[in-house]
């Protein structure tokens, strides 16, 4: 079944764009294409009665989603002074119960230029995607898949599909891009911004066309000193908030490419900065080295001493029996074991040596006995006990306290382990995706509610370096987030909020509560957005660096058909607060061979010539907002403030 909201009934006749889901990731994307690319969409929903059927948790957020698109619905369809809707024209909501035949002819798939599936589930996306691509074979398909291995697969087929249909009708061959399919994971997009985030040492580093950029947040007063070349200032951080002044905590947020000079009120704020890093900076891969067996795995510490204490025992009854009785030393090792296990015939009329040593092997097979019999149970119990959950060792401190085991939680603490830091995990569901691989990986594991007392505690918050809240919950993660405060005030925490108001309220007040600790809160939508809008535009967008609340995209562009670049000189290509021009990718002729041929090269802006101007045969790496990338590609559709 198949219902509009209020709106007028029209299917698009102009080129849009088609957005599916059922999670906030389509209020995000709706958002970003309608706001800041100016594209026309239709998105399309499960029922809001089908929430009623969700468990309580997925019925508010569905209410909340629902809600949230109808306030983008009115936003977007807003005249404007013009009397035309922003965002070049109107956001329908589409109502469907699943992504099917009839759904996609009421939004209009067949004449769209691009469609996202951001379904939660994988199964929803793939039969969605393969349908779509025979109602369209032209359309742009951006996907949301978990499953690497078959995100891959699948893009492969549906751009075979979208060939074999452009080889049918010749009227398909003449564009290149519109047959594409994009397949992102928004845990593996969000997962290193997090990891990042919760990590000091770690920088965002992102590959654009052969360098190595790295985002790094540092003081005023260490400006200048990164182990790459600096290029640029891409932020300057909001100021720390004066105590008990209720106007610093509604002061100006971040500053986004920020002009020299430095505008007033900026100074001594920290700033992040972009540095260009030589490829020998990057870590080493570890060589495998041979380990021997197992054994810490299955015997305790303790356990090995006195096995290797009676072993080095019985080795020296044997030199000693050897000596004593003169025999071969292999018959020496013999009798002597045979006393250890007391089944070897009494002493009786041999030497007073001999007898000792019988003595003293008895007396040694009595200790050892009760240590076979503890090794064999102790072997057991680790054979019993593999496929259970460790529990955080004594001792354990600066750990990585992880809350939530879901897709997000799962992909950051794989990169936590690849990276050598020890974490451990709370998850309140024992049969979350995450469990099986914190179990694989030995890490420990609390199963429990974190908003249940001595939960925390059980995973050692107090000795703690970093709090990663990453459940699907806003209040669950700040009542983690309140209690790691009090018992250990310089707890590094990051929070996953997905409400904006919420979470710069909750930002500010624990930055003003505890100015020295270091606070991030983080939206995976957020942060996976304008990676999936950027597919659907058909732009690529290289990285995004988060700064605070806000987000910085590093994108290639073609000069060619771009007035704003097209015959200016490359040192001049920046404007404050929108963009900003870091390296040029040209295409040089290699005229020496039979067949002249082009080869790409890409050089910072520092290392061009003083006047080089920028051609159409140019390829342009830039830092951009999201609005000045919007203006970048001829799309503004809401005025930037001067």
């Amino acid at each position: 079944m198949v219902t509009l909201n209020p709106q007028p009934h029209v299917v698009p006749a102009a080129p849009h764009m088609v957005v599916c889901g059922d999670d906030g990731l389509v209020h995000r994307l709706a958002a970003e294409l309608s706001g800041v690319y100016g594209e026309r969409v239709t998105v399309v929903l499960p029922p809001a009665r089908e929430a009623r059927q969700r468990p309580a948790p997925a019925l508010g957020r569905a209410a909340a989603l629902f809600g949230r698109v109808t306030g983008v619905v009115g936003r977007a369809g807003a005249p404007d002074r013009n009397g035309t809707a922003a965002g070049g024209g109107l956001v329908r909501v589409l109502e469907a119960a699943e992504p099917g035949e009839e759904a996609f002819t009421e939004a209009g798939v067949a004449h769209a230029t691009a469609l996202a599936l951001v379904y939660d589930d994988d199964e929803t996306n793939v039969q969605a995607a393969l349908l779509a691509r025979r109602l369209n074979p032209r359309v742009r398909l951006v996907i949301r898949l978990y499953n690497r291995r078959l995100g891959e697969h699948l893009a492969k087929l549906l751009d075979q599909a979208a060939q074999l249909a452009a080889a049918v009708d010749g009227a398909f061959v003449t564009d290149t891009e519109a047959a594409t399919t994009t397949v992102l994971s928004d845990a593996d997009t969000a997962a290193p911004v997090l990891v990042t985030a919760a990590v000091s040492g770690h920088s965002k580093v992102i590959e654009a066309g052969g360098l190595m950029l790295r985002a790094a947040e540092r003081s005023h007063a260490v400006a200048g000193r990164g182990q790459g070349r600096e290029l640029c200032t891409l932020a300057l951080l909001s100021a720390p908030p004066r105590p008990g002044s209720a106007e610093a905590l509604d002061g100006d947020g971040p500053l986004l490419l920020p002009g020299d000079p430095r505008p007033p009120g900026a100074e001594g704020r920290a700033e992040v900065v972009l540095e260009a890093v030589p490829f020998a900076l990057q870590p080493t891969p570890v060589r495998p080295t041979v380990r021997g067996l197992p054994l810490g795995s299955f015997f305790s510490r303790r356990l090995r001493w006195a096995l290797g204490l009676l072993t080095a025992a019985v080795c020296a009854l044997a030199v000693a029996s050897w000596s004593v009785t003169s025999d071969d030393p292999t018959h020496a090792v013999y009798l002597s074991l045979l006393d250890l296990f007391a089944i070897n015939d009494p002493a009786i009329g041999e030497g007073h040596g001999r007898k000792v040593l019988q003595l003293l092997s008895g007396l040694t097979g009595l200790l050892l006995l009760p240590l076979l019999v503890a090794a064999a149970l102790e072997g057991l119990g680790t054979f019993r006990s593999a496929s259970a959950l460790r529990r955080p060792r004594r001792g354990l401190s600066g750990h990585v306290v992880l809350l939530g085991l879901g897709k997000i939680g799962t992909r950051v603490l794989a990169r936590l382990r690849e990276l050598g830091i020890p974490v451990v995990c709370v998850e309140r569901d024992p049969q979350a995706r995450g469990v099986a691989l914190a179990r694989s990986l030995r890490v420990p594991t609390i199963i429990g509610d974190v908003t249940e007392e001595g939960v925390l505690d059980a995973a050692k918050v107090g000795q703690s370096g970093t709090l990663l809240a990453l459940t699907s919950s806003d209040i669950t993660n700040l009542e983690a987030v309140l209690y790691a405060r009090a018992v250990n005030p310089g707890v590094r925490v990051v929070m996953r909020l997905y409400d904006d108001r919420f979470a710069k309220a909750v930002y500010r007040t624990l930055r003003a509560s505890h100015p020295r600790a270091w606070t991030r809160s983080r939206s995976v939508s957020f942060l996976v957005a304008p990676a999936f809008a950027g597919a659907m535009i058909g732009r690529q967008i290289l990285g995004a660096v988060p700064v605070e609340r806000q987000v910085v995209l590093i994108a290639a562009l073609e000069v060619e058909g771009r007035p704003e670049l097209n015959g200016q000189p490359a040192a001049e290509a920046f404007v404050p607060g929108a963009w900003r021009a870091l390296a040029v990718t040209t295409r040089r002729l290699d005229a020496g061979r039979l067949e002249a041929s082009a080869r790409e090269e890409t050089r910072l802006l520092e290392d061009l010539p003083a006047r080089y101007v920028l051609g159409g045969q140019d390829r342009v790496i830039v830092a951009a907002t999201r609005q000045g990338l919007a203006d970048l590609l001829g799309r503004r559709p809401v005025p930037r403030p001067r």
